[in-house]
Order: C-alpha cells, then structure tokens, then sequence
C-alpha cells in the first residue's frame, strides 16, 4: 500500500509545482496537459494548457496535482503539508518564500516542541506547516 496526497489548483498547478521544484529542492517526474491526452480534440480551447495530472518528488515522498475549473476550487482548509526543515536557517528560508502573496495562520516563533514552528497557505492555495525540530524531540 501507498498513500499520496493529490493538491488541485484553480489553474496554477504548472506554476506552483514549478515553484516547489525551483525552491524546494522538489523534482517533476511527470506533467501532462489536458491538450495532450488522447481525445484532446474534445477539450476546450481554454483548457488545453491546464494540467491533467502532475507528479512531483518532494521531501522523500510524491505528490500528485491537477488544475480544476476556478468555480470548483478552493485552498486547501483543514489539511497541511507538514515540511520539517534541517536547521533554523532553511525553516526561516522556506518560511520566507511560502508566506509571499500567502496567508499566515501561525507565524514562524519557537515553540515547546520546535525550534521553529509555522502554519500558512501560500499564494497557489496549499496550506503548509513548517517545522524545525528541537534537539530531542520527534520530528
């Protein structure tokens, strides 16, 4: 058994993923556009550069990804990607990049459990936590 998580975007999905890989240390392994599948003659012209489905290594695991139409989208609510970062350094770094344009539910502060702990959407829609993890403590 293996478990993925799949993110749907409101037609951004390309420019976020392409965002992960650049910032994140991400890898696209696959990305198709709905004008590139087999019956693509039936797909309406303002959805062939929309993505089908992408694929994306990303912190040691894979997550899939898919534009929807903008009036079925919205940003992810209660569900995060949970990224736990190597030092105080790079969680401030990715903390950085993910909350530009985004929205902060928690902002990056030492806590009990984490040397650095946040909680944010960023501007594609994911919600993330990032967390540094305390000398001792389970990640």
């Amino acid at each position: 058994m293996q478990l993925n998580t799949y993110l749907n975007y409101g037609g951004n999905c390309e420019q976020a993923f392409r965002f992960y890989e650049e910032h994140l240390g991400g890898g696209i392994t696959m990305l198709m556009r709905h004008g590139e599948q087999p019956a693509a003659q039936n797909v309406p012209p303002e959805w062939k550069n929309a993505v089908l489905h992408a694929r994306m290594t990303l912190g040691g695991t894979e997550i899939f990804g898919a534009d929807i139409p903008p009036d079925r989208f919205q940003p992810m609510r209660s569900a995060y990607l949970s990224l736990t970062l190597n030092s105080i350094d790079e969680a401030e770094r990715v903390y950085d990049l993910l909350k530009d344009g985004g929205q902060i539910f928690m902002k990056m502060e030492e806590t009990f459990f984490a040397s650095r702990f946040a909680m944010l959407r960023d501007r594609f829609g994911t919600s993330w936590m990032i967390l540094g993890p305390r000398a001792g403590m389970p990640g």
